[in-house]
């Protein structure tokens, strides 16, 4: 069968892209080998941020008597029917897609495992299928490391299906996959253990904002271990054994689950690709230039396989790439791209472009404007004072460079900051707007009055 176009993956930028080409007139296939929407839809975004919420809703419960309300019994976590509530949002979303999908003329679906014949052919369920343009947009799957073959780890996939609390779920992994599990899973009641091989909690922040949210963590009850290598994992009766080579505390550590939370990788491991002229790097990803295409100049990669972001948004930008070079006057280049994006504990991180340690490698003079969200009112008077807020500015443009924020709503109001850089003004542009009071973002303003220097 032949087709103008064949996009292979249904995650964030495959329907959309999809439906721009069907919209434009292209007979086009997408393929997908497991469930519609992608991870964002399935296994990402959209279940663990209802995880999150409820856990969020247990919290507050647990832990208001300081604001005057006080809970009288016990506060219970059902589990089941917050699974239940996940998958019911999650096959909604997937609804969607598949009427979208189904009910375009332009469009066949084609349910099964793609893999390249050559460069203008691919095969699924033995069929052959040809374009004259190809897509990729496979995504990525969970890093297992070496020596955890033996036990029956989770992974964010798969905790996803527990219908009951762990007693104590042990965590490799100090990203953002493995803190937003910990977190959660603590506040369903579950004892929590994070292991992590490096000095600090998420190794790309700056160390302060890793060592703020450690002591957030702890505050909380779940217990932060750095500097531990997870060696291996056996089976230990009922319970899994973690070997640790670590330099403090015990080597082993016993508990009823393993969340492996240590990376991702492509999903372009099987994909035939070797029968095509495609180059990957050296950990999988598919190489792309600024328009998002491979080294076969009909082969496109979209997503989480270009390595080029591993996130929702990014995917979705990726689209906009491609489609703006397909069909519109403004072409889109993924160098125009900033970097942002946010860990969903609990405060939440928010970062966009440059941090410190980041500018005083490239070795540019900047200056800094901070603030700790102790000092902030509105903070203050929702009793979540935890965090700080800072902004870095380039000192010959007066631009910003970046911001990385830790504390309540950060992930709503750093797109202050992102827009500003996208509008390319200097930071003197916020600094001289109203914002509405109580609010947190009206500190952005006075904060930006004295920056000083790095």
């Amino acid at each position: 069968m032949e087709f103008d176009a064949i996009i292979i993956g249904t995650g964030q930028a495959g329907p959309s892209l999809a439906a721009s080409l069907a919209k434009n007139g292209y007979k086009v296939a997408i393929i997908e080998k497991e469930h519609l929407g992608g991870t964002c839809v399935n296994v990402g975004c959209t279940p663990t941020k209802a995880y999150v919420a409820s856990a969020r809703r247990a919290f507050i419960a647990k832990n208001s008597a300081d604001l005057g309300i006080e809970v009288n019994g016990s506060v219970a976590v059902n589990l089941k029917v917050i699974k239940e509530r996940k998958d019911k949002i999650i096959a909604d979303s997937r609804s969607g897609l598949d009427n979208m999908l189904n009910t375009n003329e332009n469009i066949t679906l084609i349910h099964g495992k793609a893999r390249f014949l050559d460069n203008y052919s691919v095969e699924v369920n033995g069929k052959t299928y040809e374009a004259s343009k190809f897509y990729i947009n496979v995504g990525g799957k969970p890093r297992i490391p070496e020596g955890f073959e033996g036990v029956n780890y989770l992974t964010n996939e798969s905790i996803l299906e527990l219908e009951e609390i762990p007693e104590h779920l042990i965590i490799v992994g100090g990203g953002y996959i493995g803190l937003e599990f910990g977190q959660m899973f603590r506040r369903f009641g579950s004892k929590v253990t994070i292991l992590d091989r490096g000095d600090q909690l998420l190794k790309k922040e700056d160390l302060e904002f890793g060592k703020a949210i450690a002591e957030i963590f702890k505050g909380e009850g779940i217990e932060v271990r750095l500097n531990s290598d997870c060696i291996n994992a056996k089976k230990s009766g009922d319970q899994i054994e973690v070997s640790i080579n670590c330099k403090e505390g015990s080597p082993t550590i016993k508990g009823s689950h393993l969340l492996l939370a240590a990376g991702r990788i492509p999903n372009t491991d099987d994909l035939g690709l070797e029968n095509t002229n495609v180059n990957l790097d050296d950990r999988g990803y598919i190489r792309v230039n600024d328009e998002l295409q491979t080294s076969v100049h009909h082969i496109w990669a979209l997503g989480d396989c270009n390595g080029e972001g591993a996130f929702t948004h990014t995917a979705y930008n990726d689209f906009q790439i491609v489609n703006s070079h397909l069909f519109e006057d403004k072409k889109r280049l993924l160098s125009d791209r900033y970097t942002c994006y946010a860990a969903f504990i609990d405060p939440p991180l928010a970062r966009v472009g440059m941090n410190a340690s980041e500018i005083g490698k490239a070795g540019i003079q900047a200056r800094v404007s901070s603030r700790p969200m102790a000092k902030i009112a509105r903070a203050k008077e929702m009793g979540e004072t935890q965090g700080m807020l800072k902004i870095y500015i380039e000192e010959s443009t007066e631009k910003i460079l970046g911001a990385t924020f830790l504390g309540t709503g950060a992930d709503e109001y750093i797109h202050t900051v992102i827009d500003q850089m996208y509008a390319g003004q200097p930071y003197t542009i916020i600094r001289d707007a109203v914002h509405i009071h109580p609010t947190v973002s009206e500190l952005i303003p006075t904060m930006l009055e004295q920056p000083r220097e790095m």
